[in-house]
């Protein structure tokens, strides 16, 4: 777990500018207590059909220490989980739950300090009546989900990172926070302002220069 350990200390903002918009989830999947610490691991994958979180509740049991429970579900009717079931998942060692869906028992959850990523809260519980497999590709958040991909969220969103290109997802991360810190923001100011100014060269705007002496 020691390169997921890594990943907690890179930004979503630093890994989405390097994969794309299409491996950030939307903005319904939002931490749902803060501040919220940046969490990162596996992804274990779960399919609820609406009205029904058996298989969420199954999954605390099965997944590893150290994963992030990810479940598709698009449910905002019903519960997936509550207050007992993320403390015992925060028991066995379960790193967080990014859920398309919604949980109740906020208060307890908060108080527990067990990091969610979903939709929202209602109070009341779907049914236990609907098996299915678990570790299967899932689509949270508008983004699809292997078993095994980095899920990585924080404050400003949750970020997926195809298990394949771990490494190297992370090595880039590195050294572009490397390049960063490196920089001053005179420096940064310098190179933002030229490009802007070409970009608005570009598309024929005769006024980049006319806003000298203005703030902002």
């Amino acid at each position: 777990m020691a390169d997921m350990d890594a990943f907690t200390e890179i930004p979503t903002t630093t890994l989405a500018d390097l994969l794309g918009r299409g491996q950030v989830m939307d903005i319904g999947i939002r931490p749902l207590w803060g501040p919220v610490p940046r969490v990162a691991g596996p992804a274990f994958t779960v399919r609820c059909p609406p009205g029904d979180n058996l298989m969420l509740h199954a999954a605390i049991y099965r997944a590893e220490p150290g994963s992030v429970v990810v479940v598709e579900s698009g449910d905002l009717d019903y519960a997936l989980a509550g207050g007992n079931v993320c403390a015992v998942a925060q028991r066995r060692g379960v790193t967080a739950f990014v859920l398309d869906g919604l949980i109740r028992d906020l208060t307890e959850v908060r108080e527990a300090r067990f990091p969610v990523f979903a939709r929202g809260v209602i109070p009341i519980p779907g049914t236990k009546s609907a098996a299915g497999p678990l570790g299967e590709r899932v689509t949270c958040g508008g983004v699809g989900v292997d078993a095994g991909d980095v899920v990585v969220a924080d404050e400003e969103g949750v970020v997926v990172v195809p298990g394949a290109r771990r490494e190297e997802v992370l090595s880039a991360a590195r050294a572009k926070l490397a390049k960063e810190a490196a920089e001053t923001l005179d420096d940064w100011e310098s190179a933002h302002r030229a490009r802007i100014e070409k970009a608005l060269a570009e598309q024929g705007f005769e006024g980049a220069r006319g806003f000298e002496g203005f703030g902002g």
